[in-house]
């Protein structure tokens, strides 16, 4: 009888240090980046937000943060339709090879991006899509596709095809059915994979060092250069506020997973 109380407790303890130790490397980076002085102790000697002024008022960053924010939107304005065109295709199509598609359109999540990364650069240079920005907002796509698709596809298996049969039989065209019957019905799921694809693309790094040129400077890669020429806590104001956006996609990503969940037990 004592056993269940105790091994709760012990789960609770191992969960929070498990926490712990996955948050306390970006707890000290946020705690870092308002130290008032380059000489970087914890705890910080004094509060200062002289780093973040000193992002808001370098050009390189303000460039840096634009390209991340430009790219990050058509990467989630395009994986988000093909994904969900795809995720459609796939749940409501009659055909086979479906195991095979859905292996082949998830393969980016598993591929090593440094893999990824140097085909796409072999492949779009034949092409001159390398050092410009609609080609790195196509290499962001490819790494973003799969998870709206993956997303897509989980909302869809509650989705009731009779609805499409009913539509159908009251004079409703496929496209009609499509916009007005199954995207309402999904939208928590494209809500979730287009914000899961902005993310990817904020937070890419290795594809942006492949393909981007000297002027499609993105947040991450801004970093690693600012790293290798000279470390200053202005990259820990970057990275804190990386670490903020990335967060509050988690959250509301969390909202309308509960929502849809609700909604389905409605």
């Amino acid at each position: 009888m004592r056993e269940g109380p105790v091994a709760r407790r012990l789960l609770r303890l191992v969960t929070a240090l498990v926490l712990a130790f996955l948050l306390a490397p970006m707890v000290a980076v946020i705690l870092l980046s308002f130290s008032p002085t380059e000489l970087l102790a914890l705890p910080p000697r004094g509060f200062s937000l002289r780093w973040y002024g000193e992002l808001l008022d370098s050009a390189r960053w303000m460039l840096a943060m634009k390209n991340s924010f430009v790219v990050a939107g058509a990467t989630t304005v395009v994986a988000t339709l093909l994904g969900t065109a795809a995720a459609v295709g796939l749940q409501l199509g009659r055909f086979r090879g479906k195991a095979v598609l859905v292996t082949i359109l998830t393969l980016p999540m598993v591929t090593p991006y440094i893999v990824t990364a140097a085909a796409m650069f072999f492949a779009y240079s034949l092409v001159g899509l390398t050092g410009s920005l609609p080609g790195l907002v196509l290499a962001h796509t490819v790494v973003a596709v799969p998870f709206v698709v993956v997303s897509v596809l989980a909302t869809l298996q509650t989705f009731d095809a009779t609805l499409l049969r009913a539509a159908a039989s009251l004079g409703a065209s496929p496209a009609t059915a499509l916009i007005r019957i199954v995207v309402p019905n999904i939208w928590p799921g494209i809500a979730a994979g287009a914000i899961f694809a902005f993310a990817t693309s904020l937070d890419e790094f290795v594809i942006t060092l492949f393909m981007a040129g000297p002027g499609q400077f993105t947040l991450p890669r801004q970093m690693y250069a600012s790293v290798r020429e000279f470390l200053s806590p202005t990259i820990l104001a970057a990275a804190t506020m990386l670490f903020l956006c990335s967060l509050l996609f988690l959250l509301v990503s969390e909202a309308l997973r509960v929502r849809a969940e609700r909604r389905g037990r409605a």
